[in-house]
């Protein structure tokens, strides 16, 4: 496998698992504040495991997400920076 395609799947790989990780903090938050008591009213207090579920995935998803984009960003590691000062004008 070439460098560039090997490259490519794990760009689209990464994607892939910071969308699922979202996918899950926003289910996990529907339960929250879809939750019903045993009497069938809704209840905010009583989902208050699927909100900190729904605030860790949230949390992780958006670390993995600058991660990801951070290495996507990331300049050529070989590419050289050679950096020089302008010439100095004399003023006769």
């Amino acid at each position: 496998m070439t460098y560039v395609k090997k490259n490519i799947k794990n760009l689209v790989g990464s994607i892939v698992g910071v969308i699922v990780v979202t996918a899950i903090a926003s289910w996990q938050f529907y339960q929250f504040v879809s939750f019903k008591s045993p009497g069938g009213v809704t209840d905010s207090q009583g989902g208050i495991s699927h909100l900190w579920w729904a605030i860790a995935m949230a949390v992780f998803a958006c670390g993995a997400a600058f991660l990801v984009f951070s290495v996507f960003l990331r300049h050529d590691i070989e590419d050289e920076l050679h950096i020089t000062s302008a010439p100095r004008i004399t003023h006769s």
